[in-house]
């Protein structure tokens, strides 16, 4: 066993009952790292804060005539050029990818980066923001039913309760989004206790990024539109912007940090209850959409909403 490995029995977490098992851990020096559930919670949550801000962003940047595919692409390539460069002036020793983790981050990086976020920007393309991440977010049920039937983790009652009451708030479809995004949080727990939350969203991304290289070449990108301005549209439509302002924030703040704080969330909350927790970005996206985009809020939108908070305090006090 490596030497900055220990094995330690810890107390049951939500999802494993009563059980106590051998969890593995990786010590920094030689300490061992304790979950802390209120940072994971409070990570979870600004990372679907900023994504349900992010929703606003992309949705602008569509309206330009760049296609949904061409924008996962600047997506998942800046992510990952800002994270390499980032680490190679830092920890260059942690982009070193070991043979045997290849055929994790092709699946990683393709089917659960990639794909998640063309699908979300089709769905936006064409539907209001927060339908379209109400619909997105019947991944936690993915989650949990994987948790329960394939890990045979036990699942309380209450969070199957909580579960129900989030997705009766919206439209049970988009399951390629809702597919790829339980995929991606369900890998990224397998292998944070591996690796640092940066490396593997790092590269992850880098698996993206030569999956849209091969797709859609570089070299025939409409870089024009990068440099064009466009109205922020809805109550901002008096203001204009850059595209490549409006896609650099895109990549820092509704991406790379966003999801490098739900990968790092994992060490203290377990995937199905980050994936409950971060059911708020369909709130917040509604919320953002109604004062930037000018989409509608109806009183049905308001009390899925609220259902949502609730199932997410409900979720939470299941101990």
């Amino acid at each position: 066993m490596p030497d900055n490995i220990s094995i330690r029995t810890c107390p049951a977490t939500p999802l494993l009952a009563s059980r106590a098992v051998a969890e593995p851990v990786i010590l920094p020096g030689a300490e061992a790292r304790e979950r802390r559930p209120v940072l994971g919670y409070a990570m979870v949550m600004t990372a679907a804060t900023l994504w349900a801000v992010n929703g606003a962003v992309s949705k602008v940047i569509l309206t330009t005539g760049l296609s949904s595919l061409r924008l996962a692409q600047v997506r998942s390539t800046g992510a990952f050029l800002l994270i390499a460069i980032a680490l190679l002036a830092t920890r260059p020793q942690t982009l070193r990818m070991r043979p045997r983790e290849l055929p994790y981050f092709i699946v990683f990086g393709i089917g659960g980066l990639a794909l998640v976020q063309w699908f979300y920007f089709l769905a936006i393309h064409r539907l209001e923001i927060g339908i379209a991440l109400l619909i997105q977010y019947i991944a936690p049920v993915l989650v949990a039913l994987w948790a329960r039937y394939v890990l045979h983790e036990p699942v309380r009652r209450r969070i199957w309760l909580a579960l129900i009451l989030a997705l009766a708030a919206g439209v049970a479809a988009s399951l390629g989004a809702a597919g790829s995004y339980a995929l991606y949080i369900l890998m990224a727990e397998h292998r944070i206790g591996d690796r640092d939350p940066i490396s593997l969203v790092g590269l992850g991304f880098f698996l993206a990024s030569i999956f849209w290289a091969i797709l859609r070449p570089w070299w025939t990108f409409p870089a024009h539109l990068a440099g064009e301005d466009v109205s922020l549209h809805g109550h901002l439509s008096s203001i204009h912007a850059p595209v490549w302002l409006l896609m650099s924030w895109m990549i820092v703040l509704g991406t790379i940090v966003p999801f490098a704080l739900l990968v790092s969330a994992l060490r203290h909350v377990t995937a199905t209850r980050a994936g409950i927790v971060a059911m708020l970005e369909p709130v917040v996206g509604v919320i953002v959409a109604w004062i930037w985009l000018g989409e509608s809020l109806a009183g049905v939108q308001l009390a899925g909403a609220a259902v949502v908070i609730a199932a997410i305090f409900l979720a939470q006090s299941a101990r």
